[in-house]
């Protein structure tokens, strides 16, 4: 082999020394600081960091869903709650409230009409799915979504069963994953059939009636064996909301719903064509209707009082109140005809309580126009603003201060800090004596009045008549801004028309077991003296003549009859509260949206319907 020349060695040594030389260059820090990117595994490493947390996170809450499950033995035993009939002085029924379950009955008890509008209606794919329907469940989403609100359920009859049997009916995640294991556990434990039975005997169905057979009962008079197609139709559109579809509430809502449920059937060729036009001609069973019509508001004030009273119970019990069906009945009619004659006014609500003068007793209570659109009761739910009504207790207090109703005020601009009244007819009215200032419902005059006095006088004499809401000592109060239920001003007026004793609205008289084993019994309470006798006596020669001659004139009887208007700012709420010999009645008119009507006042359709309301009384 030839050596290597020293030409060829030269060349050897340049090519090593130029692979020396290059070399990357090296980046000097700068003074402004740069930031290196995150790498992309670094990227992949956060993220699958933050899943697995997130997952852990999921698993825990998962795990103590599961361990604050239920009591799943003791619910499955548990078969029905007590009933509560409530009952109007004269013996006859108002409605039964609380959790009604029907004996048992099997899936062959019932006409399969029924069970087929169920299945249509709730869950098609009952009997294929395994206790939740991902096809049902990402339809509801969707629509919801879309219409941007919850406007369609996705659960299953075996989460449904799952929900009514072991869990409350509040709308929680907990609630939902809970329902979601139990639904599992339901469908491994038992047959299709038997969660199905399940079902119809424990699901709601409106009126305080759980279960198929007791509702058929109550709405058909009839067991559900005998169902024609319509009646089950029926039945199985009051699943989507049960105070709103079942027909004791509004049957109108109920023969709608009932088309659907039969549209659905011909859907899932459950039914023809022919049987669908052949359903919606037939007669449906006369249902059990409250005896005493338009009660239903106070049926739910009644059961309330006896829940205060009496707590957790285990038998069914009977409940006697003071409710005189008569008077109640004329107060329910006349409440929503005078609405209807004006509702080109604005005016879409109303209330009234009328008291017993000298016991309390609730004689009638109208706590809405319609129950079945709204079981919110205005009667004793409601926060109004009086208006003018306040004013009977600014003029009290100055009666029990040392005024005379011939003393003379002033009706004169004034300013208290940035709050500038005025009278509702923008004018004034110069020196004026109590009696005038209160008959024509002057409020500079009640301003200044209250200014001669102290508004902490002023609230206590209003809280010991019985008005029972917060009162800010505000200036403005004295014309009615704090806000009160319609049944404390039928107390507080009720305690004047009683010489100034105290008057404590009551219901129930006395609660009996099914067995006649008396468990309650109302006693009248002692004389509780609230006002002086002389300054109330006073006080209803004000209200007297506010009728007879002042603003309240549409409330005048031909007997004795005493009184006040009251109107809010902007005429949003209207009342007139009075008294007869025997009666305290108080009227209130308005929107549940608090918006104004078109100028309706105290002095006009509230007093008109008081008066109706008190002629109506025997």
């Amino acid at each position: 082999m030839a050596k290597k020349t020293t030409a060829n060695k030269t060349t050897e040594k340049s090519e090593k020394t130029k692979k020396k030389a290059v070399k990357k260059p090296v980046l000097k820090k700068t003074s402004g600081k740069k930031t290196k990117k995150p790498t992309k595994s670094f990227v992949k490493k956060a993220l699958f960091l933050f899943s697995l947390a997130l997952a852990a996170a999921l698993a825990c809450y998962i795990l103590y869903c599961i361990l604050t499950m239920p009591n799943i033995e003791k619910a499955m035993l548990r078969t029905r709650q007590p009933m509560t009939t409530i009952i109007a002085e004269n013996g006859n029924d108002i409605t039964t409230v609380g959790n009604i379950y029907s004996d048992v009955v099997m899936l062959y008890d019932v006409h399969p009409y029924v069970i087929n509008a169920i299945l249509a209606t709730e869950d098609r794919r009952f009997y294929s799915h395994f206790g939740f329907d991902p096809i049902a469940f990402a339809r509801a989403m969707s629509v919801n979504i879309l219409s941007g609100k919850y406007a369609q359920g996705g659960s299953t009859i075996t989460q449904q069963v799952a929900k009514n049997l072991f869990l409350t009916q509040n709308k929680t995640i907990k609630r939902k994953i809970q329902e979601l294991f139990l639904a599992f556990w339901l469908e491994y434990k038992f047959s299709k059939d038997q969660i199905l039975t399940l079902y119809i005997n424990r699901v709601y169905l409106g009126a305080g009636t759980y279960g198929i057979q007791s509702a058929s009962r109550r709405y058909f008079q009839k067991p559900a064996s005998d169902l024609n197609l319509k009646e089950a139709a029926i039945l199985a559109g009051i699943l989507k909301a049960p105070s709103k579809y079942n027909p004791l509430a509004n049957q109108a809502n109920a023969d709608e719903r009932a088309k659907i449920v039969l549209q659905n059937m011909v859907n899932n060729n459950f039914i023809d064509e022919d049987q669908y036009k052949y359903a919606l001609t037939l007669d449906t069973g006369s249902g059990e209707q409250s005896r005493v019509k338009g009660a239903k508001h106070f049926a739910d004030w009644v059961y309330q009082e006896t829940n205060a009273l009496l707590g957790e119970r285990e038998n069914d019990i009977l409940v006697y109140t003071t409710l005189d069906q008569h008077l109640q009945e004329k107060a329910q009619n006349i409440l929503e005809t005078k609405i209807a004659q004006n509702s080109d006014k604005n005016v879409n609500e109303g209330a009234i309580v009328v008291l017993d003068n000298n016991t309390g007793a609730v004689k009638a209570m109208v706590g809405g126009i319609d129950y079945g659109s709204s079981q919110f009761n205005r009667a004793t739910q409601a926060l109004r603003q009086p208006g003018s009504a306040f004013k009977t207790f600014v003029y009290l207090t100055a009666l029990q201060n040392g005024f005379n109703i011939t003393d003379k005020i002033e009706d004169y601009p004034i300013t208290i800090g940035k709050w500038t009244p005025e009278n509702i007819t923008g004018k004034y009215y110069g020196t004026v004596t109590l009696k005038q200032a209160f008959a024509n419902s002057y409020n500079l005059a009640a301003v200044d009045l209250s200014q001669r006095l102290s508004l902490d006088k002023i609230i206590k004499t209003a809280r010991s008549l019985g008005i029972t809401t917060p009162m800010k000592k505000n200036p403005s109060i004295v014309l009615g801004t704090a806000e009160v239920k319609v049944i404390d001003m039928a107390a507080a007026y009720a305690a004047i028309a009683n010489n100034g004793n105290l008057v404590i609205p009551y219901a129930i008289t006395e609660v009996y077991t099914k067995d006649g084993y008396q468990i309650y019994q109302h006693s009248l309470q002692q004389e509780k003296k609230v006002a002086k006798r002389k300054a109330v006596e006073e006080m209803i020669r004000l209200l007297e003549i506010a009728v007879r001659s002042g603003t309240g004139q549409k409330a005048k009887l031909e007997t004795f009859s005493a009184g006040k208007t009251g109107t809010s700012q902007g005429y949003r709420d209207a009342w007139f509260v009075g008294f007869t010999d025997k009666y305290t009645i108080a009227v209130w008119v308005g929107n549940d949206d608090n918006s104004p009507m078109n100028k309706i006042s105290g002095s006009g359709l509230p007093a008109e319907i008081w008066k109706e309301v008190a002629k109506s009384i025997k």
